[in-house]
């Protein structure tokens, strides 16, 4: 039973290619819709958060970088952090709405229901990930780049199956619990704060810092900067990444399979 939800799981969008690429072209092109700024959002939106984090952080309080990390203007530090997390943030917030907004298709149609939570994370990360790529390529042209660079992709791809996973347990959910809409933003919050985006890992006390690895987006974040800014690569915090994505992404597919059959009776 297991092996065959997980085949199903995992060959959806294959299987199912053509209906996997309308989903996605819908979901993309909904982004812009009815929007004056369209696709300036894109980067509107970090550039303020971000203004607004680092003004706070490097001029008011003047938070101190690891020594090993140089004379990188803090801007650049938070940027590397805060835009993946942006992404995964997008994708989680939206993922509790997942289901409940396709009810009406859910219940008249017979389709793979699972390419609505891969949908609902791929767009997110498709978005995004362009003013990532624009990100680099500043970078790039300030003399950042670096072989290592080619383990980008690899990180991504690891993030984006973890967050997958956790998308489809929400999405799963909250189709029986509607309250998880307003506690996926609550966690979002605190899930920001207890991860060392904004601030360095070495304003926390030395005692709590081992704590931080059961955290996997903080060995993202640190895998993210440690790889562009230093050259390194992290094999403590790829391992987390590793197995943190292969466990969500196996764990949340098997669950969503398993339940999907009685989404249709309670939507």
């Amino acid at each position: 039973m297991f092996f065959s939800l997980m085949r199903q799981w995992v060959l959806s969008p294959v299987r199912h290619f053509r209906l996997f690429h309308q989903f996605v072209r819908q979901e993309f092109s909904g982004q812009f819709a009815g929007s004056l700024g369209g696709f300036l959002w894109l980067f509107v939106t970090p550039i303020v958060n971000i203004s607004i984090y680092s003004f706070v952080f490097s001029v008011v309080f003047r938070a101190p970088l690891p020594e090993n990390f140089g004379d990188v203007s803090f801007v650049i530090f938070l940027m590397i952090g805060y835009l993946p997390w942006f992404a995964f943030a997008d994708a989680m917030g939206r993922a509790s709405g997942l289901l409940l907004e396709k009810a009406p298709l859910i219940t008249k149609v017979m389709f793979p229901v699972q390419l609505i939570p891969m949908v609902g994370t791929l767009v997110p990360y498709l978005v995004h990930g362009i003013a990532v790529f624009v990100f680099l390529v500043y970078l790039a042209t300030q003399g950042y780049f670096d072989l290592m660079w080619l383990w980008l992709p690899v990180a991504l791809g690891l993030q984006f199956l973890f967050t997958m996973g956790l998308v489809a347990i929400l999405s799963a959910f909250c189709v029986f619990l509607r309250d998880i809409q307003q506690m996926v933003t609550l966690l979002l919050t605190a899930w920001f704060f207890l991860t060392p985006i904004i601030y360095p890992l070495s304003l926390l006390p030395e005692n709590l810092r081992p704590f931080m690895m059961l955290n996997p987006m903080h060995s993202f974040v640190q895998f993210y900067r440690e790889i562009i800014l230093l050259g390194d690569f992290s094999v403590p915090h790829f391992q987390v990444m590793v197995l943190a994505s292969v466990v969500s992404f196996l764990l949340g597919g098997w669950l969503f399979m398993r339940i999907k059959h009685a989404f249709g009776d309670v939507l």
